[in-house]
């Protein structure tokens, strides 16, 4: 049976208001003197917020979230892993599933503050 899209919207995570978003990035890098220290700012704001695991689809597969990560260049990643294989997966190219982990606003404010 289908979902109506009405109960498909219903499922999603509310959206969250800009001025929200706003005051989450002033959060998350409060007190960072430059980008690798804002980069380590959102990192620890994401890893002590996100309920992981949880599950995720990445093309086409259903993947488990297990943990966030910080690279040598300053990326935040997702630890995905299916089975005994695991990757890294930029933050910003995970698809949240429609029902978010709790935390996933972080994600979302992270993504504002990139672009």
């Amino acid at each position: 049976m289908m979902k109506s899209p009405r109960t498909a919207r219903a499922n999603r995570s509310p959206r969250i208001s800009k001025a929200t978003l706003t005051a989450m990035i002033e959060e998350a890098t409060v007190d960072c003197y430059n980008e690798s220290e804002q980069v380590c700012g959102w990192f620890t704001m994401i890893d002590e917020n996100l309920a992981v695991p949880f599950d995720a689809i990445v093309l086409g597969v259903t993947v488990t979230v297990e943990r966030v990560d910080v690279t040598e260049t300053d990326q935040i990643v997702a630890i995905c892993c299916r089975g005994r294989h695991r990757q890294s997966i930029p933050i910003l190219d995970l698809p949240l599933p429609i029902r978010s982990p709790d935390g996933w606003e972080w994600i979302e404010a992270y993504r504002l503050w990139v672009t």
